[in-house]
Protein backbone atom coordinates (compact mmCIF):
# COMPACT_ATOMS: atom_id res chain seq x y z
CA UNK A 1 0.00 0.00 0.00
CA UNK A 2 1.14 3.56 -0.65
CA UNK A 3 0.19 5.98 2.11
CA UNK A 4 1.00 9.65 2.61
CA UNK A 5 3.55 10.75 5.21
CA UNK A 6 3.77 11.54 8.02
CA UNK A 7 2.02 8.68 9.74
CA UNK A 8 -0.80 9.61 12.08
CA UNK A 9 0.10 9.17 15.73
CA UNK A 10 -3.41 8.07 16.67
CA UNK A 11 -5.20 5.25 14.85
CA UNK A 12 -8.77 5.52 13.62
CA UNK A 13 -9.71 2.65 15.96
CA UNK A 14 -8.08 0.76 18.76
CA UNK A 15 -9.08 -2.46 16.99
CA UNK A 16 -10.39 -3.63 13.65
CA UNK A 17 -12.37 -6.88 13.77
CA UNK A 18 -12.88 -8.91 10.59
CA UNK A 19 -16.15 -10.85 10.58
CA UNK A 20 -19.53 -10.47 12.31
CA UNK A 21 -20.39 -14.00 13.34
CA UNK A 22 -20.36 -15.41 16.88
CA UNK A 23 -16.71 -14.38 17.26
CA UNK A 24 -16.86 -10.88 15.83
CA UNK A 25 -20.01 -9.89 17.69
CA UNK A 26 -18.69 -10.96 21.08
CA UNK A 27 -15.25 -9.45 20.42
CA UNK A 28 -16.89 -6.11 19.65
CA UNK A 29 -18.99 -6.31 22.81
CA UNK A 30 -16.02 -7.13 25.06
CA UNK A 31 -13.82 -4.39 23.63
CA UNK A 32 -16.51 -1.74 23.88
CA UNK A 33 -17.21 -2.76 27.48
CA UNK A 34 -13.49 -2.31 28.21
CA UNK A 35 -13.46 1.19 26.71
CA UNK A 36 -11.75 0.39 23.39
CA UNK A 37 -12.93 1.76 20.07
CA UNK A 38 -13.53 -0.93 17.48
CA UNK A 39 -14.90 -1.39 13.99
CA UNK A 40 -16.20 -4.65 12.55
CA UNK A 41 -16.05 -5.29 8.81
CA UNK A 42 -18.40 -7.96 7.43
CA UNK A 43 -18.62 -9.12 3.81
CA UNK A 44 -22.30 -10.08 4.07
CA UNK A 45 -25.24 -7.70 4.23
CA UNK A 46 -26.17 -9.03 7.66
CA UNK A 47 -24.55 -10.38 10.79
CA UNK A 48 -24.26 -14.11 11.47
CA UNK A 49 -21.08 -15.36 9.82
CA UNK A 50 -21.41 -19.06 9.03
CA UNK A 51 -25.11 -18.91 9.83
CA UNK A 52 -25.64 -16.00 7.45
CA UNK A 53 -24.09 -17.75 4.45
CA UNK A 54 -25.14 -21.38 4.94
CA UNK A 55 -28.87 -21.34 4.18
CA UNK A 56 -29.09 -24.69 2.40
CA UNK A 57 -32.03 -27.05 3.11
CA UNK A 58 -31.58 -28.84 6.43
CA UNK A 59 -28.81 -26.55 7.71
CA UNK A 60 -28.62 -27.21 11.43
CA UNK A 61 -26.04 -27.15 14.22
CA UNK A 62 -24.73 -30.44 15.61
CA UNK A 63 -24.35 -29.02 19.14
CA UNK A 64 -27.48 -28.75 21.27
CA UNK A 65 -29.04 -25.29 21.17
CA UNK A 66 -28.84 -24.69 24.92
CA UNK A 67 -25.06 -25.17 24.69
CA UNK A 68 -24.48 -23.58 21.28
CA UNK A 69 -25.16 -20.14 22.68
CA UNK A 70 -23.36 -17.35 24.49
CA UNK A 71 -22.66 -17.75 28.20
CA UNK A 72 -21.32 -14.23 28.87
CA UNK A 73 -24.74 -12.77 29.74
CA UNK A 74 -26.96 -14.55 32.30
CA UNK A 75 -29.80 -12.23 31.27
CA UNK A 76 -29.47 -13.33 27.63
CA UNK A 77 -29.38 -16.98 28.69
CA UNK A 78 -32.62 -16.60 30.59
CA UNK A 79 -34.41 -14.47 27.99
CA UNK A 80 -33.85 -16.47 24.81
CA UNK A 81 -36.14 -19.42 24.09
CA UNK A 82 -34.89 -22.19 21.80
CA UNK A 83 -37.52 -24.20 19.95
CA UNK A 84 -35.58 -27.40 19.18
CA UNK A 85 -32.89 -29.62 20.64
CA UNK A 86 -30.61 -28.90 17.67
CA UNK A 87 -31.19 -25.42 16.22
CA UNK A 88 -31.86 -24.77 12.54
CA UNK A 89 -30.00 -22.10 10.62
CA UNK A 90 -32.86 -19.56 10.65
CA UNK A 91 -33.16 -19.81 14.42
CA UNK A 92 -29.43 -19.37 15.01
CA UNK A 93 -29.41 -16.40 12.64
CA UNK A 94 -32.37 -14.90 14.50
CA UNK A 95 -30.50 -15.40 17.78
CA UNK A 96 -27.41 -13.59 16.48
CA UNK A 97 -29.53 -10.72 15.17
CA UNK A 98 -31.16 -10.53 18.59
CA UNK A 99 -27.70 -10.33 20.20
CA UNK A 100 -26.65 -7.56 17.79
CA UNK A 101 -29.74 -5.56 18.71
CA UNK A 102 -29.75 -6.36 22.43
CA UNK A 103 -26.20 -5.07 22.87
CA UNK A 104 -26.47 -2.26 20.28
CA UNK A 105 -23.65 -3.66 18.18
CA UNK A 106 -24.78 -2.64 14.69
CA UNK A 107 -23.55 0.98 14.96
CA UNK A 108 -19.96 -0.30 14.90
CA UNK A 109 -20.40 -2.87 12.10
CA UNK A 110 -19.80 -2.09 8.43
CA UNK A 111 -21.78 -4.57 6.32
CA UNK A 112 -21.22 -5.40 2.64
CA UNK A 113 -17.56 -4.64 3.26
CA UNK A 114 -14.91 -7.29 2.66
CA UNK A 115 -11.43 -6.70 4.06
CA UNK A 116 -8.93 -7.30 1.27
CA UNK A 117 -5.67 -6.26 2.91
CA UNK A 118 -4.14 -5.60 6.31
CA UNK A 119 -0.53 -4.37 6.45
CA UNK A 120 1.46 -3.71 9.60
CA UNK A 121 3.20 -0.33 9.52
CA UNK A 122 6.28 -0.75 11.71
CA UNK A 123 7.12 2.92 11.88
CA UNK A 124 3.69 3.91 13.15
CA UNK A 125 3.01 0.66 15.02
CA UNK A 126 -0.38 0.43 13.30
CA UNK A 127 -2.34 -1.91 11.08
CA UNK A 128 -3.47 -0.34 7.81
CA UNK A 129 -6.62 -2.04 6.60
CA UNK A 130 -8.23 -1.84 3.15
CA UNK A 131 -11.61 -3.11 1.96
CA UNK A 132 -13.27 -3.87 -1.35
CA UNK A 133 -15.27 -0.62 -1.24
CA UNK A 134 -12.10 1.46 -1.45
CA UNK A 135 -12.10 2.31 2.23
CA UNK A 136 -9.00 2.51 4.41
CA UNK A 137 -8.51 2.80 8.13
CA UNK A 138 -5.85 2.29 10.78
CA UNK A 139 -5.95 0.38 14.06
CA UNK A 140 -3.47 -0.58 16.75
CA UNK A 141 -4.85 -4.13 16.83
CA UNK A 142 -6.30 -6.37 14.15
CA UNK A 143 -8.53 -9.27 15.23
CA UNK A 144 -9.44 -11.98 12.74
CA UNK A 145 -12.91 -13.39 13.47
CA UNK A 146 -13.11 -14.97 10.04
CA UNK A 147 -14.26 -18.47 11.00
CA UNK A 148 -12.81 -21.92 10.40
CA UNK A 149 -15.26 -22.98 7.67
CA UNK A 150 -16.03 -19.82 5.75
CA UNK A 151 -14.30 -20.12 2.36
CA UNK A 152 -15.96 -22.71 0.09
CA UNK A 153 -13.63 -25.01 -1.79
CA UNK A 154 -13.77 -24.23 -5.48
CA UNK A 155 -15.51 -27.08 -7.35
CA UNK A 156 -13.13 -29.03 -9.55
CA UNK A 157 -15.44 -30.62 -12.10
CA UNK A 158 -14.52 -30.92 -15.78
CA UNK A 159 -17.14 -29.46 -18.09
CA UNK A 160 -19.03 -27.54 -15.42
CA UNK A 161 -19.30 -24.56 -17.75
CA UNK A 162 -21.24 -26.73 -20.24
CA UNK A 163 -23.97 -27.80 -17.83
CA UNK A 164 -27.24 -26.14 -18.85
CA UNK A 165 -29.04 -26.79 -15.58
CA UNK A 166 -28.89 -24.81 -12.37
CA UNK A 167 -25.87 -25.17 -10.09
CA UNK A 168 -26.02 -24.46 -6.35
CA UNK A 169 -23.15 -24.19 -3.89
CA UNK A 170 -24.36 -25.06 -0.40
CA UNK A 171 -22.24 -22.33 1.20
CA UNK A 172 -23.78 -19.64 -1.02
CA UNK A 173 -27.41 -20.78 -1.13
CA UNK A 174 -30.05 -18.43 -2.59
CA UNK A 175 -31.68 -16.45 0.18
CA UNK A 176 -35.19 -17.18 -1.10
CA UNK A 177 -34.55 -20.92 -1.26
CA UNK A 178 -34.95 -23.30 -4.20
CA UNK A 179 -37.99 -25.32 -5.27
CA UNK A 180 -36.85 -28.69 -6.64
CA UNK A 181 -40.35 -30.02 -7.28
CA UNK A 182 -40.44 -32.12 -10.44
CA UNK A 183 -36.69 -31.86 -10.98
CA UNK A 184 -33.91 -34.39 -11.39
CA UNK A 185 -31.31 -33.28 -8.89
CA UNK A 186 -27.74 -34.38 -8.27
CA UNK A 187 -25.73 -33.89 -5.10
CA UNK A 188 -21.94 -34.15 -5.10
CA UNK A 189 -20.55 -34.82 -1.65
CA UNK A 190 -21.48 -36.89 1.39
CA UNK A 191 -19.91 -34.85 4.18
CA UNK A 192 -21.69 -33.09 7.02
CA UNK A 193 -23.48 -30.56 4.81
CA UNK A 194 -24.62 -33.09 2.22
CA UNK A 195 -25.89 -35.41 4.94
CA UNK A 196 -28.20 -32.58 6.02
CA UNK A 197 -29.19 -31.58 2.48
CA UNK A 198 -29.92 -35.01 0.99
CA UNK A 199 -32.99 -36.01 3.07
CA UNK A 200 -34.57 -32.59 2.52
CA UNK A 201 -34.11 -32.53 -1.26
CA UNK A 202 -35.19 -36.16 -1.62
CA UNK A 203 -38.61 -35.29 -0.19
CA UNK A 204 -39.13 -32.66 -2.89
CA UNK A 205 -37.30 -33.68 -6.06
CA UNK A 206 -38.70 -36.01 -8.68
CA UNK A 207 -35.43 -37.92 -8.46
CA UNK A 208 -32.23 -37.41 -6.48
CA UNK A 209 -28.87 -38.87 -7.46
CA UNK A 210 -26.21 -38.84 -4.75
CA UNK A 211 -22.65 -38.94 -6.06
CA UNK A 212 -20.45 -40.32 -3.29
CA UNK A 213 -16.66 -40.33 -3.25
CA UNK A 214 -16.18 -41.27 0.40
CA UNK A 215 -18.74 -42.68 2.81
CA UNK A 216 -18.81 -40.91 6.16
CA UNK A 217 -19.95 -41.99 9.60
CA UNK A 218 -23.15 -40.35 10.79
CA UNK A 219 -25.11 -40.60 14.02
CA UNK A 220 -28.83 -39.84 14.45
CA UNK A 221 -29.64 -36.49 16.04
CA UNK A 222 -32.97 -37.57 17.55
CA UNK A 223 -33.96 -33.96 17.17
CA UNK A 224 -37.28 -32.67 18.44
CA UNK A 225 -39.03 -29.78 20.14
CA UNK A 226 -37.33 -28.43 23.23
CA UNK A 227 -40.06 -28.68 25.81
CA UNK A 228 -40.59 -25.71 28.13
CA UNK A 229 -39.96 -27.80 31.25
CA UNK A 230 -36.63 -29.04 29.89
CA UNK A 231 -35.61 -25.53 28.89
CA UNK A 232 -36.40 -24.21 32.36
CA UNK A 233 -34.42 -27.04 33.94
CA UNK A 234 -31.40 -26.12 31.82
CA UNK A 235 -31.74 -22.42 32.61
CA UNK A 236 -31.86 -23.12 36.32
CA UNK A 237 -28.68 -25.20 36.00
CA UNK A 238 -26.79 -22.91 33.58
CA UNK A 239 -23.98 -21.86 35.96
CA UNK A 240 -23.03 -25.49 36.63
CA UNK A 241 -23.62 -26.54 33.02
CA UNK A 242 -21.39 -23.80 31.64
CA UNK A 243 -18.64 -24.45 34.20
CA UNK A 244 -18.63 -28.12 33.23
CA UNK A 245 -18.51 -27.23 29.54
CA UNK A 246 -15.56 -24.86 29.97
CA UNK A 247 -13.45 -27.57 31.60
CA UNK A 248 -14.54 -30.43 29.34
CA UNK A 249 -12.71 -31.79 26.32
CA UNK A 250 -15.35 -30.88 23.76
CA UNK A 251 -16.91 -27.75 25.29
CA UNK A 252 -20.16 -29.52 26.14
CA UNK A 253 -21.42 -30.62 29.58
CA UNK A 254 -20.14 -34.18 29.39
CA UNK A 255 -17.77 -35.13 32.19
CA UNK A 256 -15.36 -37.96 31.53
CA UNK A 257 -14.53 -40.35 34.37
CA UNK A 258 -11.33 -39.63 36.30
CA UNK A 259 -10.02 -43.11 35.50
CA UNK A 260 -11.69 -44.18 32.26
CA UNK A 261 -11.66 -47.86 31.38
CA UNK A 262 -9.97 -48.97 28.24
CA UNK A 263 -12.55 -49.99 25.67
CA UNK A 264 -10.78 -53.29 25.12
CA UNK A 265 -11.44 -54.09 28.81
CA UNK A 266 -15.19 -53.55 28.53
CA UNK A 267 -17.12 -56.79 27.87
CA UNK A 268 -18.75 -56.77 24.41
CA UNK A 269 -22.28 -57.03 25.80
CA UNK A 270 -21.74 -54.09 28.15
CA UNK A 271 -20.18 -51.89 25.47
CA UNK A 272 -22.93 -52.76 23.02
CA UNK A 273 -25.61 -51.83 25.55
CA UNK A 274 -23.92 -48.49 26.22
CA UNK A 275 -23.70 -47.76 22.50
CA UNK A 276 -27.32 -48.79 21.97
CA UNK A 277 -28.41 -46.37 24.70
CA UNK A 278 -26.41 -43.52 23.20
CA UNK A 279 -27.61 -44.31 19.67
CA UNK A 280 -31.19 -44.10 20.90
CA UNK A 281 -30.48 -40.79 22.66
CA UNK A 282 -28.72 -39.27 19.64
CA UNK A 283 -25.66 -37.03 19.50
CA UNK A 284 -22.25 -37.51 17.97
CA UNK A 285 -19.95 -36.36 20.78
CA UNK A 286 -21.62 -38.51 23.42
CA UNK A 287 -20.99 -41.56 21.23
CA UNK A 288 -17.29 -40.71 21.15
CA UNK A 289 -17.30 -40.17 24.91
CA UNK A 290 -18.67 -43.70 25.42
CA UNK A 291 -15.23 -45.01 24.55
CA UNK A 292 -12.71 -42.33 25.63
CA UNK A 293 -9.88 -44.06 23.79
CA UNK A 294 -11.80 -44.39 20.52
CA UNK A 295 -9.57 -41.84 18.78
CA UNK A 296 -6.38 -43.37 20.16
CA UNK A 297 -6.77 -47.15 20.24
CA UNK A 298 -7.38 -48.88 16.87
CA UNK A 299 -9.17 -51.77 18.59
CA UNK A 300 -11.54 -49.43 20.44
CA UNK A 301 -12.20 -47.53 17.25
CA UNK A 302 -12.87 -50.70 15.30
CA UNK A 303 -15.45 -51.87 17.86
CA UNK A 304 -17.41 -48.61 17.81
CA UNK A 305 -17.08 -48.25 14.03
CA UNK A 306 -18.48 -51.73 13.46
CA UNK A 307 -21.41 -50.91 15.73
CA UNK A 308 -22.23 -47.91 13.52
CA UNK A 309 -21.79 -49.95 10.34
CA UNK A 310 -24.20 -52.49 11.78
CA UNK A 311 -26.78 -49.74 12.25
CA UNK A 312 -26.32 -48.65 8.63
CA UNK A 313 -26.84 -52.20 7.37
CA UNK A 314 -29.93 -52.58 9.53
CA UNK A 315 -31.40 -49.32 8.20
CA UNK A 316 -30.69 -49.45 4.44
CA UNK A 317 -32.78 -52.15 2.78
CA UNK A 318 -30.63 -52.56 -0.35
CA UNK A 319 -27.55 -54.56 0.75
CA UNK A 320 -25.38 -53.10 -2.02
CA UNK A 321 -26.27 -49.51 -1.11
CA UNK A 322 -25.79 -50.30 2.58
CA UNK A 323 -22.24 -51.52 1.98
CA UNK A 324 -21.43 -48.46 -0.12
CA UNK A 325 -22.65 -46.26 2.73
CA UNK A 326 -20.52 -48.10 5.31
CA UNK A 327 -17.27 -46.17 5.81
CA UNK A 328 -14.17 -48.33 5.54
CA UNK A 329 -11.46 -45.92 4.36
CA UNK A 330 -10.86 -44.16 7.68
CA UNK A 331 -11.29 -44.78 11.41
CA UNK A 332 -14.48 -43.48 13.00
CA UNK A 333 -14.19 -39.85 14.08
CA UNK A 334 -11.06 -39.09 12.05
CA UNK A 335 -13.28 -37.26 9.58
CA UNK A 336 -16.00 -35.08 11.04
CA UNK A 337 -18.52 -37.36 12.75
CA UNK A 338 -21.81 -36.21 11.25
CA UNK A 339 -25.22 -35.80 12.84
CA UNK A 340 -28.31 -36.54 10.77
CA UNK A 341 -32.06 -36.84 10.58
CA UNK A 342 -33.17 -39.74 8.37
CA UNK A 343 -30.01 -39.76 6.25
CA UNK A 344 -29.64 -43.52 5.86
CA UNK A 345 -33.42 -43.98 5.67
CA UNK A 346 -33.43 -41.69 2.62
CA UNK A 347 -31.69 -44.36 0.55
CA UNK A 348 -34.76 -46.58 0.94
CA UNK A 349 -36.78 -44.13 -1.15
CA UNK A 350 -37.67 -45.12 -4.72
CA UNK A 351 -36.59 -41.71 -6.03
CA UNK A 352 -33.02 -41.85 -4.67
CA UNK A 353 -30.02 -43.38 -6.42
CA UNK A 354 -26.53 -43.75 -4.94
CA UNK A 355 -23.57 -43.59 -7.34
CA UNK A 356 -20.13 -44.75 -6.20
CA UNK A 357 -17.63 -42.34 -7.74
CA UNK A 358 -14.69 -44.48 -6.68
CA UNK A 359 -15.93 -47.34 -8.85
CA UNK A 360 -17.26 -45.07 -11.61
CA UNK A 361 -15.34 -41.77 -11.55
CA UNK A 362 -16.69 -38.54 -13.00
CA UNK A 363 -15.62 -38.00 -16.60
CA UNK A 364 -17.35 -34.69 -17.29
CA UNK A 365 -20.43 -32.61 -16.90
CA UNK A 366 -22.43 -32.40 -20.09
CA UNK A 367 -25.16 -30.04 -21.18
CA UNK A 368 -27.79 -32.34 -19.75
CA UNK A 369 -26.13 -33.91 -16.72
CA UNK A 370 -23.11 -35.69 -15.33
CA UNK A 371 -21.27 -38.49 -17.10
CA UNK A 372 -19.34 -41.07 -15.14
CA UNK A 373 -17.26 -43.85 -16.62
CA UNK A 374 -20.34 -46.10 -16.78
CA UNK A 375 -23.31 -43.84 -17.50
CA UNK A 376 -24.69 -40.36 -18.05
CA UNK A 377 -27.04 -39.15 -15.32
CA UNK A 378 -29.50 -36.59 -16.64
CA UNK A 379 -29.97 -33.67 -14.26
CA UNK A 380 -31.94 -30.44 -14.07
CA UNK A 381 -29.97 -29.15 -11.09
CA UNK A 382 -26.68 -29.92 -9.39
CA UNK A 383 -25.91 -29.23 -5.72
CA UNK A 384 -22.24 -28.89 -4.80
CA UNK A 385 -21.64 -29.86 -1.18
CA UNK A 386 -17.90 -29.95 -1.78
CA UNK A 387 -16.63 -28.50 1.48
CA UNK A 388 -14.33 -25.67 2.53
CA UNK A 389 -10.77 -24.49 2.45
CA UNK A 390 -10.83 -24.99 6.19
CA UNK A 391 -8.99 -23.23 9.01
CA UNK A 392 -6.65 -21.11 6.87
CA UNK A 393 -8.70 -20.28 3.77
CA UNK A 394 -10.26 -17.04 4.98
CA UNK A 395 -6.99 -15.73 6.43
CA UNK A 396 -4.93 -16.46 3.34
CA UNK A 397 -7.59 -14.97 1.06
CA UNK A 398 -6.60 -11.55 2.44
CA UNK A 399 -3.31 -9.80 1.78
CA UNK A 400 -2.03 -9.82 5.37
CA UNK A 401 1.51 -8.51 5.78
CA UNK A 402 3.42 -8.28 9.02
CA UNK A 403 6.90 -7.24 10.03
CA UNK A 404 9.19 -6.28 7.11
CA UNK A 405 6.27 -6.66 4.70
CA UNK A 406 6.26 -10.45 4.89
CA UNK A 407 2.91 -11.89 3.89
CA UNK A 408 1.00 -14.42 5.95
CA UNK A 409 0.75 -16.57 2.84
CA UNK A 410 4.54 -16.68 2.65
CA UNK A 411 4.93 -17.29 6.38
CA UNK A 412 2.44 -20.16 6.20
CA UNK A 413 3.61 -21.62 2.91
CA UNK A 414 4.25 -25.01 4.54
CA UNK A 415 1.21 -24.84 6.82
CA UNK A 416 -0.05 -22.57 9.59
CA UNK A 417 2.39 -21.39 12.27
CA UNK A 418 0.83 -20.03 15.46
CA UNK A 419 1.32 -19.74 19.16
CA UNK A 420 -1.77 -21.14 20.92
CA UNK A 421 -3.74 -20.58 17.73
CA UNK A 422 -4.03 -16.97 18.91
CA UNK A 423 -1.10 -15.22 17.22
CA UNK A 424 1.67 -15.76 14.70
CA UNK A 425 5.33 -14.72 14.99
CA UNK A 426 6.19 -11.78 12.75
CA UNK A 427 2.68 -10.29 12.97
CA UNK A 428 2.55 -7.88 15.94
CA UNK A 429 -0.84 -6.99 17.41
CA UNK A 430 -2.62 -9.49 15.15
CA UNK A 431 -4.97 -11.89 16.93
CA UNK A 432 -6.77 -14.96 15.61
CA UNK A 433 -10.05 -16.15 17.13
CA UNK A 434 -10.19 -19.97 17.08
CA UNK A 435 -7.28 -19.98 14.68
CA UNK A 436 -5.32 -22.99 13.45
CA UNK A 437 -3.67 -25.01 16.25
CA UNK A 438 -6.37 -24.14 18.77
CA UNK A 439 -9.15 -26.60 19.79
CA UNK A 440 -11.75 -24.79 17.62
CA UNK A 441 -13.50 -27.33 15.36
CA UNK A 442 -13.10 -30.19 17.87
CA UNK A 443 -15.21 -28.36 20.40
CA UNK A 444 -18.44 -26.47 20.81
CA UNK A 445 -17.31 -23.46 18.78
CA UNK A 446 -19.18 -20.92 20.90
CA UNK A 447 -17.34 -22.04 24.04
CA UNK A 448 -14.00 -21.85 22.23
CA UNK A 449 -14.87 -18.45 20.76
CA UNK A 450 -15.76 -17.03 24.16
CA UNK A 451 -12.52 -18.35 25.65
CA UNK A 452 -10.45 -16.73 22.89
CA UNK A 453 -12.34 -13.42 22.95
CA UNK A 454 -12.03 -13.15 26.73
CA UNK A 455 -8.32 -13.94 26.56
CA UNK A 456 -7.72 -11.33 23.84
CA UNK A 457 -9.78 -8.66 25.62
CA UNK A 458 -8.00 -9.28 28.92
CA UNK A 459 -4.67 -9.13 27.10
CA UNK A 460 -5.45 -5.72 25.57
CA UNK A 461 -6.54 -4.40 28.95
CA UNK A 462 -3.22 -5.63 30.40
CA UNK A 463 -1.23 -3.95 27.62
CA UNK A 464 -3.08 -0.66 27.96
CA UNK A 465 -2.58 -0.56 31.72
CA UNK A 466 1.19 -1.00 31.31
CA UNK A 467 1.75 1.24 28.31
CA UNK A 468 2.69 -1.65 26.03
CA UNK A 469 2.71 -0.70 22.36
CA UNK A 470 2.77 -4.14 20.80
CA UNK A 471 2.60 -7.85 21.54
CA UNK A 472 4.01 -10.53 19.26
CA UNK A 473 4.38 -14.29 19.53
CA UNK A 474 8.02 -15.32 19.88
CA UNK A 475 9.39 -17.79 17.36
CA UNK A 476 10.70 -20.25 20.02
CA UNK A 477 7.36 -20.34 21.88
CA UNK A 478 5.55 -20.80 18.59
CA UNK A 479 7.81 -23.67 17.59
CA UNK A 480 7.29 -25.38 20.96
CA UNK A 481 3.52 -25.03 20.70
CA UNK A 482 3.47 -26.39 17.15
CA UNK A 483 5.55 -29.39 18.23
CA UNK A 484 3.10 -30.02 21.08
CA UNK A 485 0.07 -29.76 18.76
CA UNK A 486 1.67 -32.19 16.31
CA UNK A 487 2.68 -34.63 19.06
CA UNK A 488 -0.85 -34.71 20.48
CA UNK A 489 -2.31 -35.30 17.01
CA UNK A 490 0.23 -38.00 16.18
CA UNK A 491 -0.70 -39.86 19.36
CA UNK A 492 -4.20 -40.32 17.89
CA UNK A 493 -5.68 -41.92 14.81
CA UNK A 494 -6.73 -38.53 13.43
CA UNK A 495 -3.90 -37.92 10.94
CA UNK A 496 -4.66 -41.23 9.22
CA UNK A 497 -7.66 -39.82 7.36
CA UNK A 498 -7.54 -37.70 4.22
CA UNK A 499 -9.70 -35.05 5.85
CA UNK A 500 -10.05 -31.30 5.74
CA UNK A 501 -8.44 -31.35 9.19
CA UNK A 502 -5.15 -31.93 7.33
CA UNK A 503 -6.10 -29.95 4.21
CA UNK A 504 -6.37 -33.08 2.08
CA UNK A 505 -9.52 -31.82 0.32
CA UNK A 506 -7.71 -28.86 -1.28
CA UNK A 507 -5.18 -29.78 -3.99
CA UNK A 508 -1.73 -28.45 -3.19
CA UNK A 509 -2.51 -27.51 0.39
CA UNK A 510 0.26 -28.53 2.84
CA UNK A 511 -0.69 -31.65 4.78
CA UNK A 512 -0.60 -30.48 8.40
CA UNK A 513 -3.01 -31.40 11.17
CA UNK A 514 -4.51 -27.99 11.88
CA UNK A 515 -6.34 -28.27 15.22
CA UNK A 516 -5.32 -28.91 18.81
CA UNK A 517 -6.67 -32.20 20.16
CA UNK A 518 -5.75 -31.72 23.82
CA UNK A 519 -9.26 -30.58 24.75
CA UNK A 520 -10.81 -27.23 25.59
CA UNK A 521 -10.38 -27.52 29.38
CA UNK A 522 -6.63 -28.28 29.33
CA UNK A 523 -6.11 -25.69 26.59
CA UNK A 524 -7.92 -23.06 28.65
CA UNK A 525 -5.64 -23.81 31.58
CA UNK A 526 -2.58 -23.39 29.35
CA UNK A 527 -3.79 -20.01 28.06
CA UNK A 528 -4.59 -18.81 31.57
CA UNK A 529 -1.11 -19.85 32.70
CA UNK A 530 0.49 -17.90 29.84
CA UNK A 531 -1.46 -14.78 30.84
CA UNK A 532 -0.70 -15.21 34.55
CA UNK A 533 3.01 -15.30 33.72
CA UNK A 534 2.87 -11.89 32.03
CA UNK A 535 2.10 -13.38 28.61
CA UNK A 536 4.95 -15.84 28.56
CA UNK A 537 6.02 -16.71 25.04
CA UNK A 538 5.12 -13.25 23.73
CA UNK A 539 7.42 -10.29 23.16
CA UNK A 540 5.96 -7.11 24.67
CA UNK A 541 7.26 -3.75 23.44
CA UNK A 542 6.75 -0.57 25.55
CA UNK A 543 5.27 2.48 23.85
CA UNK A 544 8.55 4.42 24.04
CA UNK A 545 10.43 1.77 22.06
CA UNK A 546 10.28 1.50 18.26
CA UNK A 547 8.38 -1.58 17.12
Amino acid sequence: MNHPRPHPTRPDFDAVIVGAGFAGLYMLHRLREAGFTARVFEAGDGVGGTWYWNRYPGARCDIESVDYSYSFSPELEQAWEWSERYPRQPEILAYLNHVADRFDLRRDIALNTRVTAAHFDQGAGLWRVENDRGGRCTAQYCVMATGCLSVPKAPDLPGIERFAGATYLTAAWPRDGVDFTGQRVGVIGTGSTAIQVIPQVARQAEHLTVFQRTANFSVPARNGPLEAAEQQRVKADYPHRRALSRQSLFGIPVALPDTPRRTRDIPPAELNQTLETLWAQGGAMSLLAAAPDVLVDPEANARVAEFVRGKIRATVSDPRAAELLCPTSHPLGTKRLCLDTDYYETFNRDNVTLVDLRATPVETLTEHGLRTRDAEHRLDALILATGFDAMTGALLAMDIRGRDGRSLREAWADGPHTYLGLASAGFPNLFLITGPQSPSVFTNMVMSIEQHVDWIADCLIYLRARGIRSIEASAPAQAQWEAHVAAVADATLMPQADSWYVGANVPGKPRVFMAYLGGLGPYRQRCDQVAAQGYAGFALTPAAVAV
